[in-house]
């Protein structure tokens, strides 16, 4: 099993059993209709005509050839999807809230952020700035270590991920502040400590930096109406560009729970978009697995949507330990291992299994 210490990104894809996975990072989590087409034109040219929403509001081309690389940067360029240098794009790690408006708090700090990235310290790699300004927490859990939020009165906070409270701030130093924090974890991490929560265990931060607590948090968005579900967050390009094409939207919102909004238009019932919040596959979690990916030994998707109606709790198929899908305990993991799976219950995809070695027959006999 090989563990990555670092994230794709457009400059820097990362090879999978498929191809290419090349990641964008829209800006504010969101595409006009003329980038979304052009997208899905790209994943069909030079992809394999998926698009993946990933855990962070991103988007990913999986199955790019090496050979049509450059043609797609150069698109994205054109498209607007891609910043300018690798280094830009790198320190561009920003969640917002999806429901932010025009002109809004969360608008204004992400442009404040983005004029001042280069301020920043060195960070490992997959560190994030998560902007979740809107009257309550949405982004509570989605991978960030630095949070901009309101407090129940309204207030601003900055607040390290692993703190339970936060630092009061206002627009106006709010991004002086998240830059002294980011040069004080710069100062103060161990190499070990390649995350915030992790380093926040054992460095406390300064009293003042962990008074006013967060709001309660928002319910987390449900499909239904302009919010669409996607299935273990893969898009079908042809479909999705079918559905910005038929339903006259003029943008869309990506959203860390494989889910995304349409601005404008109205959308129609399309085969392969969870429309439903009932729907079972919306708390059935599954990766590529194999053969799209070299570290999985199993195919996970056919599986998990086969077992998903017989489960009312959590389901995560994952192709291999280091359970990308859904790394965190579920209710029922299967965990693919040497082309057959183990049983986890009330665990996550390392943990020690209630059986080994069952093949997708066994399991799905075990439902019936």
């Amino acid at each position: 099993m090989t563990v990555k210490g670092w994230c794709p990104g457009a400059y820097r894809p990362m090879m999978s059993g498929d191809g290419l996975i090349v990641r964008l990072r829209p800006r504010l989590g969101r595409l006009d209709s003329a980038q979304v087409l052009g997208l899905c034109d790209l994943s069909q040219r030079f992809g394999n005509g998926i698009i993946d929403l990933t855990s962070r509001a991103n988007l990913q081309l999986r199955g790019v050839t090496e050979a049509g690389h450059d043609a797609v940067l150069d698109t994205l360029l054109t498209l607007g999807l891609l910043d300018p240098t690798p280094e830009a794009e790198a320190r561009r790690n920003i969640t917002t809230t999806p429901l932010w408006m025009p002109g809004d708090l969360t608008t204004r700090l992400h442009d404040a952020l983005c004029a001042r990235l280069d301020e920043l310290p060195p960070l490992p790699a997959k560190m994030g700035f998560a902007i979740d300004t809107g009257p309550a927490p949405l982004l509570h859990d989605t991978s960030a270590d630095f949070r901009f939020e309101r407090t129940a009165d309204g207030g601003l906070i900055l607040r390290l991920d692993g703190a339970s409270r936060g630092r009061a701030v206002d627009e106006g130093n709010a991004v002086d502040a998240l830059i002294e924090m980011a040069d004080w974890f710069a100062a103060t991490h161990a190499p070990a400590s390649r995350r915030m929560a992790h380093h926040v265990a054992l460095m406390p931060p300064p009293a003042d930096w962990t008074a006013p607590l967060p709001a309660a948090p928002a319910p987390r968005l449900q499909p239904g109406g302009h919010t669409l579900g996607v299935p273990f967050g893969s898009l079908d390009a042809r479909a999705l560009a079918g559905l910005m094409n038929t339903s006259d939207a003029t943008a869309l919102r990506v959203t860390p729970w494989r889910l995304f909004i349409l601005e404008g238009g109205q959308p129609t019932a399309s085969d392969g978009f969870v429309t439903d919040p009932r729907d079972p596959l919306l708390h059935t979690h599954a990766c590529p697995g194999a053969p799209a990916c070299a570290e999985a030994t199993v195919n996970t998707r056919a599986l998990a949507t086969a077992l998903a109606p017989h489960h009312s709790s959590t389901l995560h198929v994952s192709g291999c330990a280091k359970g990308c899908a859904h790394p965190h305990p579920a209710a029922t993991t299967l965990t693919g291992r040497d082309g057959a799976f183990d049983l986890v219950e009330q665990g996550a995809p390392w943990d020690e299994p209630r059986q080994r070695g069952l093949s997708a027959d066994d399991i799905l006999m075990m439902t019936t």
